[in-house]
């Protein structure tokens, strides 16, 4: 099997092609005696269509399809369409005449044909009527041979024996994903479209039958947000200890056990960096069945409790939760898990548990810019599986010093993340003098002084919303999160 050389950032150097302007491929670009896919007669239909096509409609549609010069399989095709490309910029009308005369001044002339050449071509076809079905095969002809390149360059790749195999399918699949998201470009529409369908929504909102969210089960919360939207990045952030992770995983569980999504549950996929498998369990089992941890590492549970226990890990058991708690993570790790359960499952909510542990393939960057690279990954991760992204994040000691409620500028290493979120929440002690709502316990009109820790969680940016504080009561003993003014849909 012959090898294939590499794509080039240059046209004329493009991977399988020798630089000559024969129309004729040369052998080696031939693999096991199979010319690469290509369609001559499309090539020549297309630019054929951009030099007689007076309108400038033709070459529109090119670039708006994203036609670039290395997608023609021939290099004096890449030649002329650069040329195109060029009198198009300078908004000159082209025909074989200015069009030869671009190409001399390039240097490209006899390279792409000459003079009689580009007079052949012009003369190539009656109507510029099929041009954009030539457009449609040469773009898929050149994702054939994109494919064929990648195959070989994985296959060299391999044989290198890459150290981390992970990172290694990673990367593959993020390219080929990408290669069919060149397919995908979608052309203008009528703002029509939009607007029907935002009309569409809000009259579900009126008739209550939907939220343009997922909602986090926290009344007050959900009144601001109005539910996590799909493509949102929403960063929760706290100093260690103060109960990130068992706000994100209550969250968690309201969404998997909300009855609002009893007909139509929602999925969601926790990346726990920090934390094993097994202790987010004994957390989430533990919580919702109001047993002390504590007392359950002692031994000293009641019957009763014991098989509330049985029952909620059940209960677990069938909820559409996954985990993933292999540490040390990439970016590109994440997103491609994130990506293949979706895939093969559903996937609504996804928790990454926390940013800082994520691990970037660039070594050679500050730490501030590789925690930049994270963070825009997490974004790109969101928008690109539609699904609103719960990242935890640390803050640094500032508040803390300067006894304060937290704020964005706290946001540690980088203000990437800020710039990236669209939601920011932020958790901090309540300080004293602040005002606490009482909250209602089984008919006690406060909660015992060593089982509640009164906690706000203060909404610091929301990009399409408003801001705000929420108070919240932290139950240690459960390592759970609840509203003030108790939602009973948490109980």
């Amino acid at each position: 099997m012959s090898a294939v050389s590499s794509p080039s950032k240059k046209s004329k150097d493009f991977p399988g092609h020798s630089g000559d302007s024969t129309n004729k491929p040369v052998s080696s670009e031939k693999i096991e005696g199979q010319a690469l896919p290509s369609n001559l007669d499309a090539e020549q239909g297309i630019l054929a269509a951009c030099i007689v096509d007076a309108s400038g409609e033709v070459i529109s549609n090119c670039i708006e399809r994203a036609l670039r010069p290395e997608d023609f399989y021939f290099t004096k095709h890449q030649l002329i369409y650069d040329a195109l490309l060029d009198l198009y910029n300078e908004t000159i009308e082209p025909d074989e005449i200015v069009l030869a005369e671009k190409l001399k001044s390039n240097g490209n002339l006899e390279q792409a044909g000459g003079q009689d050449g580009l007079t052949r071509l012009a003369g190539r076809i009656d109507t510029t009527a099929h041009s954009s079905f030539w457009l449609d095969i040469v773009k898929q002809k050149s994702l054939l041979r994109k494919c064929i390149y990648m195959a070989f360059e994985m296959i060299d790749g391999a044989n290198q024996q890459p150290s981390n195999v992970e990172d290694f399918l990673a990367n593959f699949e993020q390219r080929v994903c990408s290669l069919g998201d060149e397919q995908n470009l979608r052309a203008s529409i009528p703002f029509r479209e939009p607007i029907q369908h935002a009309m569409e929504q809000i009259q579900r909102m009126l008739s209550r039958e939907e939220t343009d969210g997922v909602l986090t089960g926290y009344t007050d919360l959900d009144g601001l947000t109005n539910g996590f939207k799909p493509g949102e990045m929403i960063v929760l952030a706290a100093r260690p200890s103060v109960g990130k992770t068992s706000l994100a995983m209550n969250i968690v569980e309201n969404i998997a056990f909300s009855p609002k999504y009893a007909e139509s549950p929602r999925h969601a996929l926790v990346f726990s960096l920090e934390m094993s498998a097994t202790s987010l369990a004994m957390r989430l089992i533990c919580g919702r069945a109001r047993v002390n941890m504590n007392d359950l590492r002692k031994g000293f549970v009641p019957r009763g409790q014991a098989e509330k226990l049985h029952q909620t890990s059940k209960d677990f058991q069938q909820a559409p939760l996954w985990v993933d708690d292999t540490s040390g993570l990439s970016i590109n790790q994440i997103r491609a898990k994130a990506r293949r359960l979706k895939m093969r499952n559903k996937l609504d909510f996804v928790v990454v548990d926390y940013l800082q542990l994520i691990s970037t393939d660039s070594r050679v960057l500050s730490r501030e810019n590789q925690i930049s690279e994270i963070s825009r990954g997490l974004k790109a991760m969101a928008k690109e599986l539609d699904v609103p992204v719960l990242v935890l994040s640390q803050l640094n000691r500032d508040s803390e010093k300067e006894r304060r409620d937290p704020r964005l500028s706290d946001l540690r290493e980088s203000g990437a993340i800020e710039q990236d979120a669209d939601v920011v929440m932020l958790l901090g002690k309540q300080r004293k003098g602040e005002d606490v709502r009482e909250m209602d316990y089984d008919g006690e009109t406060e909660a015992p002084e060593e089982d509640f820790e009164p906690i706000v969680l203060i909404l610091a940016k929301q990009r399409n919303g408003p801001t705000g504080k929420i108070n919240l009561a932290f139950r240690r003993k459960f390592t759970r999160f609840e509203s003030m003014q108790q939602d009973h849909r948490l109980n």
